[in-house]
């Protein structure tokens, strides 16, 4: 099959990267992908949310099978495109519908859900930016800490956790005074801080069946100790350790079933993955979030454990035909690392030559803002610039591995944090 990939990051370039094992494999296309998933087949100059071009790439490349990426072409309705377009309507393509990817798309549709169908959340109050006076009023009388969300898709940095009400309100003025995530803030979500532990849970779904993908812990903050503010992620690590058996069993029956039986009992028809982003609070899970795709750096550390195949799953889920099956994992621990442009999440400098790519061993360095510069130079191009990826027999020692790499990369600027997955060390 000639299979696209849409997006651009770290977690488009892992996806391309297990796609590009599969003997269902034959070529590769990405719209408009970095420098290396260039390495890896054809990069069309395309965004993810040009749908008329990326129709007219299917049609020239004489596209197979569609994989959307990102959270944005999902949430405003891609897969509807494709679905309503004669021409391009029988190719299939993975993700959610439009209706479907509102659990990420709008936090307040998804607390509301959730709260419909017994899913364990944070208690919460919605305000849209005319209720000012009763938002400003239910923060001040709100138990702190307190935790204001954007309702729409901000990249990952639209959330604060606010210790004192000022410091809330500050961050409200600046969504609705400043518009600082644009219509994303026109709503926004008031909700109660949870005290424990988080990590991300992955599932593949037709709508009915699922695979449980490997779970992953990913570190948002951009300062050691998990401090300053929330970038798209700074690392990750999977398996994790607290995540034992009896937690995962509770994640089966209280969130990941219930969720899948409460889609369809309000028949929305859910294609593609669901990413719980999950929080244990003295044994127990209770969602933070939902994204209606594979988390990113997540998926850098989830797909390199993966043994098997999954073209096949990704293919029959697109075609709402998911077969009893599973797929098998390695044993192995799996620690990525992030190197960013300094200032990131803030203001950064781009256009900056990478240099020790051709250095790494025993590690696998997914691209994420990057872009192919002259004489077959790659640059930066993004705040979060390349993931470097370990798989070992011990979590420590895929840690070792990722950092003892990462050191052997350079460009201006460049950041990384030193403690990715030395919080759960000993833990399990």
């Amino acid at each position: 099959m000639n299979i696209l990939i849409i997006g651009s990051g770290g977690r488009e370039h892992a996806i391309a990267w297990k796609v590009k094992q599969s003997p269902l494999c034959k070529s590769l296309f990405f719209t408009p992908g970095n420098a290396g998933t260039f390495a890896l087949g054809k990069n069309i100059p395309v965004k993810a949310l040009d749908f008329e071009g990326i129709k007219e790439a299917v049609l020239a490349e004489h596209i197979d099978f569609v994989i959307v990426g990102p959270d944005d072409p999902l949430a405003l309705g891609i897969v509807d495109y494709f679905k309503k377009d004669s021409e391009i309507s029988n190719i299939p393509i993975l993700g959610p519908n439009a209706k479907a990817a509102q659990l990420e798309s709008s936090k307040d549709f998804a607390k509301a859900f959730m709260m419909r169908h017994n899913i364990p959340t944070a208690l919460y109050r919605s305000f849209s930016i005319n209720e000012k006076e009763e938002a400003y009023n239910y923060i001040h009388n709100h138990n702190l800490p307190v935790v204001i969300k954007a309702d729409g898709l901000a990249a990952g940095k639209g959330v604060a956790v606010c210790t004192t009400a000022e410091e809330a309100i500050q961050f409200v003025d600046e969504i609705w005074g400043d518009h600082k995530f644009g219509s994303a803030g026109d709503k926004i979500v008031v909700e109660q801080f949870l005290s424990g532990i988080e990590l991300s849970v992955f599932i593949l779904t037709d709508g009915n069946k699922y695979i449980l993908l490997p779970e992953a812990k990913d570190y948002k903050r951009i300062g050691e100790g998990d401090t300053g503010p929330n970038t798209g992620g700074m690392g990750s690590i999977s398996p994790v350790p607290f995540a034992d058996s009896v937690f995962m069993k509770k994640v089966t029956e209280r969130i990941i079933e219930p969720t899948l039986a409460g889609l369809r009992n309000e028949n929305i028809i859910f294609q593609g993955f669901i990413f719980f982003g999950l929080i244990k609070v003295n044994g127990d899970p209770f969602v933070i979030e939902y994204n209606a795709r594979l988390g990113d750096p997540e998926t850098q550390v989830v797909f390199p454990r993966i043994i098997s195949d999954i073209v096949p799953q990704l293919l029959q889920v697109a075609n709402g035909s998911l077969e009893d099956t599973t797929i098998k994992i390695t044993h192995e621990s799996a620690a990525s690392v992030i190197a960013v442009s300094e200032g990131y999440p803030g203001d950064y400098n781009t256009g900056f030559k990478i240099e020790g790519l051709n250095q790494i061993q025993n590690s696998i360095v997914f691209h994420a803002g990057t872009k192919n510069g002259a004489d077959h130079e790659v640059l930066t191009s993004g705040g979060r610039v390349l993931a470097v990826t370990t798989l070992a027999d011990s979590l420590e020692d895929a840690l070792e591995g990722s950092y003892e790499n990462i050191k052997l990369l350079t460009f201006k600027n460049m950041t990384y944090r030193k403690d990715i997955g030395k919080d759960v060390l000993g833990n399990g």
